[in-house]
């Protein structure tokens, strides 16, 4: 069921959510947390599907505050004014989905925007799935949420996104570009978790220039391995984004993972037969899902960001290598 709500209030909404609860039963109960989705407009719908996915998993409340992309109060040419439309039922998943259209002075308080729909005594998460503040921990979403998630791959630039993201980064801080390595992580400790049990002497990190989970898988297995590490970022190969490849060098030969297809990846290593993996870049509802099964911080993603890649930067000349 979807409800809409032209030129309206918080109050008004609050209401309506109360009526709608009592009309078709207890919808509010078994939430386990308030999803935040703050996106510009008409760049909603991706963000809300993926929420809608995730919420089989994470019953919840999302409330997705979406505003023009001008900074003043002149937005668009438009007054002060809020759109609101209620989505519960088969258009909601196992959630209930509030999306808040506002404009001009409307939109200058995102906070007081959710203050009122924020379900009691639940967790919030806030995500940004597009552009981000510079600090998001100290935002006006963000300062009210356990969990803040970004997502650096969308930006123009996502080396200089997760830089920022690296100097402004605060505990309860997260990126997309960290929970799309899961499967890489699990796949390289599986791997060095069989024989010979030899150290890494050296790690070579290839990808894409628009992914910087590519830094963040060199920067994890610097840090983790305390190794020299080079990285390279190209552009894409024949349609294939992400990351292209992992080698772990040691001294009875390296460990080879490619991924030259989507969804593929090839391992190869000493005296072993090669293997045909499944390897596939990781969809908004997995990495959603994945990050909101906890809402305690990420310690490890902590020190990847602010202290693995430091060190991958300044263990490099330029702190930055880029190959044809």
């Amino acid at each position: 069921m979807i409800v809409d709500f032209p030129d309206t209030n918080i109050a008004k909404i609050s209401k309506a959510l109360v009526k709608i609860r009592e009309e078709g039963g207890a919808v509010a109960l078994g939430r386990v947390l308030t999803l935040i989705i703050r996106t510009s407009l008409g760049h909603e719908e991706d963000a809300i599907e993926a929420a809608n996915e995730a919420s089989r998993e994470h019953p919840m409340r999302v409330i997705v505050v979406s505003t023009d992309s001008e900074s003043d109060g002149a937005r668009s040419g438009r007054g002060a004014r809020l759109d609101a439309q209620i989505r519960v039922g088969g258009d909601a998943g196992a959630s209930e989905v509030v999306l808040l259209k506002a404009y001009g002075a409307a939109a200058s308080d995102e906070e007081g925007l959710v203050t009122g729909l924020l379900l009691s005594d639940a967790p919030v998460v806030v995500w940004w799935p597009g552009d981000s503040p510079d600090r998001v921990s100290t935002s006006s979403l963000g300062r009210i949420a356990q969990r803040r998630i970004t997502d650096a791959s969308n930006h123009s630039n996502p080396v200089e996104s997760l830089i920022r993201l690296a100097e402004s980064y605060s505990p309860g801080d997260t990126d997309f570009a960290w929970t799309r390595l899961t499967l890489w992580r699990a796949q390289l400790a599986a791997v060095l978790d069989q024989p010979p049990y030899e150290p890494v002497l050296s790690v070579e990190v290839q990808g894409a220039s628009d992914s910087p989970s590519t830094l963040l898988l060199a920067a994890w297995l610097g840090h983790q391995l305390q190794v020299p590490v080079t990285y390279g970022l190209t552009a894409r190969a024949n349609g294939s984004s992400g990351i292209h490849s992992v080698m772990l060098v040691r001294a009875s030969g390296t460990i080879d993972l490619t991924r030259e297809v989507p969804n593929v990846a090839t391992l190869i290593q000493p005296d072993q037969p090669t293997h045909t993996l499944a390897l596939p870049r990781r969809n908004l509802r997995d990495c959603l899902a994945e990050e909101l099964r906890r809402l305690d911080p990420d310690d490890l993603y902590g020190e990847v960001i602010s202290v693995g890649l430091t060190e991958l930067f300044e263990s490099s000349e330029v702190g930055f290598q880029s190959r044809p």
